[in-house]
């Protein structure tokens, strides 16, 4: 293992002082070749810590980076760049290679992103997000619906499941995670917490509640589950976390039966696959009613927060990033093939300590 200490910065709750978190981390020695061999870096946001944490390596070293966003949720790429969901807003950072060569410490980053726009939404619980070609889907959690994006509304409502009877604000079923289809132009798969049509309803059966539904058949297809998030299809078949577990699960749609892949030491939620590789978040569950009476508190070792790296073909954990402190809870995880070591700069540059960029257009064109 390899040991690292970080400083982040964070506005206490509800004050509006700020001050310094250390951070402390560790990682598999094997990390650093692992994700140059896939040809990755990482992202990981963390509502708890309202975070967006880089992982990157620089002349064969993990780097750690950390941008301040409030409540980080939900993340995608885009074919600009990336684009995550906030407590209030849904934020774009583009991406730009040419600035990130420029960022201090100088030709340290391969790619930049840099916060310049947001959508505010209002507080919708937004968690998982996705990219269908021409819009943004959210799955907007306390109108228990899957939404879009335009400019004049605050979203837009798509689909809801079949036992939520109106699109009104209420947190019934907890409506979570979203699978695109294989070619990414419509959703195809949703996971809840429940399957419950009142208010706060889902937290009476959040142990064995949970459902995985097919959108396109407005039917649930698996019921039982123990808190599922983060659906995924890749390369046709159905991926999913079963959190309350532990687990990473696939399900067969044919013959409706579903297998665990792999269990970790942590509550499994934030999934993103790449070249036969699952790149899982872990959090340590809090000693709050909604985490209470889980079946991995079973678990005989502490559970832990950070991410997990799973062969898909094997199911073993082949590479491991930990917290050892400062965040406690992983939301979502999103992979960037072909950069190894990222840069977010967020709208708060004082709070995150990291230089202010200007994105101007070339003085000719300004002239032309």
């Amino acid at each position: 293992m390899t040991n690292h200490d970080a400083v982040i910065s964070t506005p206490p709750p509800k004050a509006k002082s700020r001050e310094n978190v250390a951070v402390r981390y560790h990682h598999s020695t094997n990390l650093p070749e692992l994700l140059i061999n896939l040809d990755v870096s990482v992202l990981i946001t963390t509502y708890q810590a309202g975070k967006v944490v880089s992982l990157g390596v620089h002349k064969g070293k993990i780097q750690g980076g950390f941008t301040h966003f409030d409540r980080a949720m939900g993340l995608t790429r885009t074919p600009r760049g990336l684009t995550l969901g906030t407590q209030k807003a849904i934020w774009y950072l583009p991406a730009d290679r040419q600035i990130a060569a420029h960022i201090q410490p100088e030709q340290e980053y391969d790619i930049a992103f840099l916060a310049r726009s947001c959508h505010l939404t209002g507080p919708l619980m937004s968690h998982d997000l996705a990219f269908d070609g021409e819009k943004l889907w959210i799955v907007n959690t306390l109108f228990n619906c899957l939404a879009t994006l335009e400019e004049d509304w605050n979203f837009v409502p798509q689909w809801k499941p079949p036992f939520i009877a109106e699109y009104l604000p209420g947190d019934r079923c907890h409506l979570n995670g979203l699978a695109m289809s294989e070619d990414g132009r419509t959703p195809a798969y949703v996971t809840t917490l429940g399957d419950t049509d009142q208010e706060n309803g889902w937290r009476d059966q959040k142990a064995t509640g949970g459902c995985l539904i097919d959108v396109n058949l407005n039917k649930i297809i698996l019921r039982g589950l123990s808190m599922p998030h983060s659906p995924r299809i890749y390369q046709g078949e159905l991926y999913f976390l079963n959190s309350g577990h532990g687990s990473l699960n696939r399900y067969d749609p044919a013959t409706k039966s579903h297998e665990i892949i792999a269990n970790l030491p942590g509550f499994t939620r934030g999934l993103d696959i790449w070249a036969g590789h699952a790149f899982i978040g872990l959090s340590q569950i809090r000693e709050t009613a909604i985490f209470s009476g889980l079946p991995i508190e079973e678990n005989l070792e502490p559970l832990k927060c950070g991410l997990g790296v799973v062969n898909l073909m094997t199911g073993n954990l082949v590479g491991t990033f930990w917290f050892d402190n400062g965040v406690e809870e992983v939301f979502a995880v999103t992979v960037l093939p072909g950069y190894h070591n990222p840069v977010l700069i967020g709208p708060d540059t004082e709070l995150d300590g990291t230089q202010t960029i200007w994105r101007v257009p070339p003085v000719t064109a300004l002239n032309s």
